[in-house]
């Protein structure tokens, strides 16, 4: 299990790792919070990708306490990845956001009621 500061430098280290213009426009950077997060439905949100009004800011939250709720039994090279995952995820939503195409939302938006039919049976 990856303690909040040690996932933070992890973090830290995978978004080094990536090419400078993927961040162009977020303006606001990757942050790591510390809470779980869950939407209406109950189901664990692992990250978002945030623009605010006004121009005010693009950025990313990833959540370790939902990556904990969800993740936290894995080895650590095995929740690395997962982090790996969700980081990257945000980050398609912000790149088709910069080029106006919504197709990674809509396909969160199917994947979710998917999940949810699952579950109402």
């Amino acid at each position: 299990m990856l303690t909040f500061d040690e996932t933070q430098c992890v973090l830290d280290g995978l978004v080094d790792n990536l090419p400078p213009g993927i961040f162009d426009g977020l303006n606001c950077g990757v942050a790591l919070v510390p809470d779980a997060l869950y939407d209406e439905h109950g189901l664990l949100i692992l990250g978002q990708y945030h623009v605010e009004p006004h121009g005010l800011g693009r950025y990313v939250t990833i959540q370790y306490g939902s990556l904990m709720a969800a993740y936290g039994h894995l080895e650590p090279d095995e929740f690395v990845k997962k982090l790996e995952d969700t980081l990257h995820h945000e980050l398609v939503h912000h790149l088709e956001s910069r080029a106006g195409d919504r197709s990674l939302e809509v396909q969160d938006a199917i994947d979710k009621k998917r999940m949810l039919s699952r579950f109402r049976r």
